[in-house]
């Protein structure tokens, strides 16, 4: 039996002029200001594009190397070319008798990611092939171990008189309020990550920070501590270098080229962090593919009978 593996993720807006149309499906049907669009079309200008879906791409090719023979993988994205349905009818072309959907964001919220599921299932549906979903992933032992070699090689690049003082950010996406208020142990996931994350690269508790990053443009009360407030509050504490490591995100797209590595360098910057610098994402790395392997297996290994 061949199984399909489809690597799902939030997608992006294809040019600047999509902007508006990706922006407006991303807010489920209701059309963005003119000034947010353009906004964000400066955004996608200065990072030169969002490269998340050709990173997805190519993961998927990793993956399906690594898998080895008996799977075929595909990206398919939530809001965006290629899509949740073109992945799995791709997958069924190429032979796959079952599809094992895998979100690309390690903690699972059913609340704020239901709609990978919906989309998926209608799509096996379409296909006529059977569909599973992956919910949590970020306890996979490889996965935390990524990351935290990620800030271990990314604190041994710091000046040797420097790397003991370093203080690490690790991020995860802001959410409003009242979304967590109805899924609290969504938070509880990020944090645990984040403390797996630095446990493993060897951190003492003062050395690390957890907080948000990228909040919407709403006016209601969002996540805290978010990372443009606690990096004036480390430079008033004497604070120069600054290394941010999002547990959240696996690849690299606006929220981590431009909210971190141009919003949250200016800001940093201007509060007096001399050295600001960001952990690289996992991207399509072999040992990114090889955890998600990890993922794929133990989950099909609870299913090991579709119908």
């Amino acid at each position: 039996m061949t199984t399909g593996v489809l690597l799902m993720t939030y997608g992006s807006a294809k040019d600047q002029a999509d902007v508006a149309a990706y922006m407006t499906r991303v807010r489920g049907g209701r059309t963005p200001s003119d000034e947010l669009i353009a906004e964000f079309q400066r955004r996608y200008a200065l990072i030169g594009g969002s490269p998340l879906i050709p990173i997805t791409r190519r993961l998927a090719k990793q993956l399906e190397a690594v898998l080895g023979e008996g799977y075929v993988v595909e990206a398919g994205m939530r809001f965006s070319e290629p899509t949740i349905a073109e992945g799995v009818a791709a997958l069924s072309r190429r032979g796959a008798a079952r599809v094992l959907g895998v979100i690309l964001a390690p903690q699972y919220s059913p609340i704020i990611m239901g709609n990978y599921w919906d989309q998926l299932a209608a799509a096996g549906e379409a296909a006529g092939v059977p569909v599973r979903m992956v919910e949590d992933w970020h306890q996979t032992p490889a996965f935390l171990d990524l990351l935290a070699e990620r800030v271990r090689t990314g604190l041994a690049a710091f000046p040797d008189e420097a790397r003991d003082r370093v203080q690490v950010l690790m991020t995860a996406h802001s959410l409003p309020k009242r979304v967590v208020d109805r899924e609290s142990e969504y938070v509880g996931k990020l944090k645990w990550t984040a403390q797996q994350v630095a446990e493993r690269a060897g951190l003492p508790r003062e050395r690390w920070h957890f907080c948000y990053q990228s909040a919407g443009h709403t006016p209601e009360e969002w996540l805290k501590p978010d990372m443009l407030d606690l990096l004036p509050e480390l430079a008033r504490q004497g604070v120069k270098h600054v290394m941010l490591a999002p547990v959240q995100f696996v690849a690299d797209h606006l929220e981590t080229l431009y909210d971190i590595d141009v919003a949250g360098l200016a800001q940093a910057r201007d509060a007096g962090v001399e050295d600001f610098r960001r952990v690289p994402a996992p991207n399509d790395s072999l040992a990114f593919a090889e955890a998600l392997r990890e993922v794929v297996r133990n989950n099909l290994a609870g299913w090991p009978r579709w119908t």
